[in-house]
């Protein structure tokens, strides 16, 4: 039987919380409601609570984002992405290949591009964050 400890992180991100706390959360859905009941549950973290999460993605981001209370910080783990930062109208585009990091900026909207298979590990201070349409 397998190890009840053990999980894939694709499935059930964590939460880097107050006290050096770990918490598994449940299952990622992506939806809004995911989100929302997350943010609930870590609020008392606030500024300082951190989402940690593993995505695969086969295509481009369908939306923007931004964390205005924290940095985020972007992992490719396998594949290649292409970032795009948008900062006061003015976008910076890089491309990270596999092991290669970047960090976005608190404030900073930000999107991907990937062609193929691409996965990437983010530490994100959700608290605020914000999405808007490509």
């Amino acid at each position: 039987m397998a190890d009840p400890s053990v999980f894939a992180l694709t499935n059930f991100p964590v939460h880097l919380g107050s006290g050096a706390t770990v918490t598994r959360l449940e299952e990622f859905t992506g939806d809004g409601d995911w989100y929302e009941r997350y943010g609930e549950q870590t609020a008392a973290d606030g500024v300082e609570g951190r989402l940690v999460s593993l995505h695969t993605f086969d295509g481009p981001w369908p939306t923007w984002e931004v964390h205005p209370h924290g940095e985020e910080l972007v992992l490719c783990t396998a594949g290649t992405i292409t970032l795009h930062q948008d900062a006061a109208g003015a976008t910076r585009t890089v491309v990270l290949e596999t092991g290669e990091a970047i960090v976005n900026p608190s404030g900073v909207w930000h999107t991907a591009d990937v062609t193929g298979t691409a996965t990437a590990l983010f530490i994100t201070a959700g608290l605020g964050t914000e999405i808007r349409e490509r």
